[in-house]
């Protein structure tokens, strides 16, 4: 695993303090991290509009601000620690806010270290593992249509033993038009990077990944390019699934679509460029008259099917055919020997 720039391995500290607000940790932050703002999002922001007519009255104001919330985190969160505990501390950039955080903590005698530039520096080595780290894997894709049951394969073969990468369950998206949660949102995008990039180093690189074949982006997500192309130029297979298979998945993959099919047709409408009006008009036929099974047999049919094959044509030309039977994806010892097949 490489290392922080300027930090132990974070394993080794008994708490990660991210001193920023909870709008600045929100976005993104290191694994593990505890937030307790040296300011609250309120203090920050009165501070900040000060400083422009007074930069010494808002230090002033910042400097109270700062030591009462320190005084009330090191009575409620530090105390009960071990004497001695070794503690990271880190804010945007590794400088005031952090210093204000770990002075006092080392006056009582924790072990305190400063993250040399913060989240910015953190954020930076992010960025420059996630462009070099992804080659340095090999992997194997599951491709096929929408609702050929990628993802229940995948978890198949994670139950076998097998590294598996899940993009979708990191970006909290299903990967196509209809594919937002209902009831989760998708993190921002440094978050998302971060949590890739914690998956990764978690991985041996000398056993392959597994992985679903993903567009550059997963919802408003972005893949990093170098994640992407290593997913491109690997050995896939391409799953085939009788239509009665993929739409009963669709029922259960897309409850919600299918309790609301009227609002799966609305989601549709930005297609309409692309497709026409007749096939959108026909889905709002068969939405209005509840007919949700040839619903989602239409739009896998006029709309997913077309769109894989054109893309899987330019880029899964060599793709090996893995031909699912009937019921496979709703078997669960079925997909086990299929994945078994895979490993063996």
């Amino acid at each position: 695993m490489t290392p922080l720039p300027g930090a132990r391995p974070l394993h080794e500290y008994r708490l990660i303090v991210d001193a920023r607000t909870p709008k600045e940790f929100a976005d993104d932050h290191l694994p593990g991290a505890l937030n307790l703002p040296i300011v609250t999002q309120e203090e920050f922001a009165e501070v900040g509009t000060l400083h422009r007519s007074s930069p010494h009255q808002a230090y002033v104001i910042g400097a109270q601000y700062a030591l009462r919330n320190v005084a009330r985190y090191i009575g409620e969160v530090f105390a009960p620690l071990p004497a001695r505990s070794r503690v990271l501390v880190y804010c945007f950039r590794g400088g005031k806010r952090s210093n204000a955080f770990a002075d006092p903590l080392r006056s009582i005698g924790y072990q305190v270290d400063v993250l040399p530039g913060g989240w910015k520096a953190y954020r930076a080595w992010v960025r420059a593992e996630l462009a070099s780290r992804p080659s340095q894997h090999s992997w194997r894709v599951l491709s096929g249509s929408t609702a050929s049951g990628k993802t229940r394969l995948l978890q198949a073969l994670a139950s076998a033993g097998a590294q598996v990468l899940d993009l979708e369950a990191l970006a909290c998206h299903r990967g196509s038009l209809l594919g937002g949660l209902p009831d989760q949102a998708q993190p921002p995008q440094k978050a998302f990077d971060s949590s890739l990039l914690q998956a990764l180093q978690g991985m041996d690189t000398a056993r392959p990944i597994w992985v679903e074949d993903e567009s550059k982006r997963i919802g408003r997500l972005q893949l990093p390019d170098t994640l992407f192309h290593a997913i491109q130029q690997a050995p896939s297979w391409q799953l085939q699934v009788p239509m009665a298979d993929r739409v009963r998945a669709c029922h259960e993959d897309y409850p919600h679509l299918a309790r609301e099919p009227l609002s799966l047709v609305q989601q549709l409408q930005p297609l309409k460029p692309m497709i026409g009006g007749a096939p959108l008009a026909h889905w709002q036929q068969l939405a209005e008259a509840g007919d949700v099974d040839a619903l989602f047999e239409a739009v896998m049919r006029q709309h997913y099917d077309p769109c894989y094959a054109r893309s899987s044509a330019k880029q899964r030309a060599n793709a090996q055919p893995l031909q699912l039977p009937e019921h496979t994806l709703h078997e669960p010892a079925a997909l086990a020997r299929v994945a078994a097949q895979l490993l063996g």
